[in-house]
């Protein structure tokens, strides 16, 4: 298997990507969970030319397959926890996607917590409506940290190359999944919020009430905020009159491209605890 993800790494990621985006597109067409405040002609432009941006500035700062890169240099130094012992490679590729998902929960608490951070962080929040096309929209400069901390994960880890690819694919599929503005059967969502970030668990991370919006941090897995204390089930208003977004940043004029991606240089950031 490993050799196979190796092989079709590029392939296997665009097809996933692709493929998830569209069925979360259908699926928000289908059975929306909440109706939108803003059509999707105004917001859609903005977030994809902002991922398109963040695409761009990736390929030009990083070589292509720059965290798969770092995993095979680990290996061949013997570099990383994993390393240091001998474990079946099933085992090892399950502690590495396990460890990998606790680290990007623990970059996103860092987001929120560090006021230089949560500048760039607030971006991705000042979306007036969640949808798949949220889950890839963030500040270019918070893309570049982000995968510099995942290069620093892998390496110390010792993760191995197919973990590294199976956890890139998983990583953007759960976060378009839990952005989606789908609407899923009671049952069906308390069953899997015991395993993994369900879109009505993260919706509540993108309330305008900041303690709200300072919980549910997950990106895939749920334990994480049910172990750290920052796990709130359902937001006080409720889904359907909840508000999203930021308080500060609602006006139209903070909506356009120019307008997200110099946010981070405007005040009127809410003090973080």
């Amino acid at each position: 298997m490993s050799a196979f993800l190796i092989s079709f790494e590029p392939i296997l990621r665009l097809g996933a990507a692709v493929a998830i985006a569209l069925l979360m597109a259908l699926w928000e067409v289908a059975a929306p969970r909440k109706a939108r405040s803003r059509p999707r002609r105004r917001r859609w432009p903005v977030n994809f030319s902002v991922i398109a941006i963040d695409i761009v500035l990736i390929r030009i700062l990083f070589p292509a397959a720059a965290v798969t890169g770092a995993a095979k240099v680990a290996a061949e130094h013997g570099w990383g926890l994993l390393h240091a012992v001998a474990l079946p490679d099933g085992v090892e590729i399950v502690i590495a996607l396990i460890a990998l998902d606790l680290a990007i929960y623990g970059q996103h608490v860092a987001m929120h917590y560090w006021a230089p951070l949560w500048r760039l962080h607030r971006m991705h929040h000042i979306d007036l409506d969640v949808d798949f096309t949220t889950a890839l929209r963030f500040h270019p400069v918070e893309i570049i940290l982000s995968v510099a901390l995942k290069l620093v994960a892998v390496i110390a880890l010792g993760a191995p190359v197919a973990a590294v690819v199976l956890f890139e694919i998983a990583l953007n599929g759960a976060a378009m999944f839990n952005h989606g503005n789908v609407g899923l059967a009671p049952a069906a969502d308390r069953a899997l919020r015991l395993a993994v970030v369900t879109p009505d668990m993260h919706r509540v991370h993108h309330s305008v009430l900041q303690a709200e919006t300072d919980s549910n941090f997950g990106f895939a897995l749920s334990v994480w905020d049910r172990l750290f204390g920052t796990y709130r089930p359902q937001p006080q208003a409720g889904h359907d009159a909840m508000m999203i977004g930021l308080p500060t940043f609602r006006e139209e004029a903070a909506q356009g491209l120019w307008a997200v991606l110099s946010n981070p240089l405007r005040q009127g950031t809410r003090p973080r605890p």
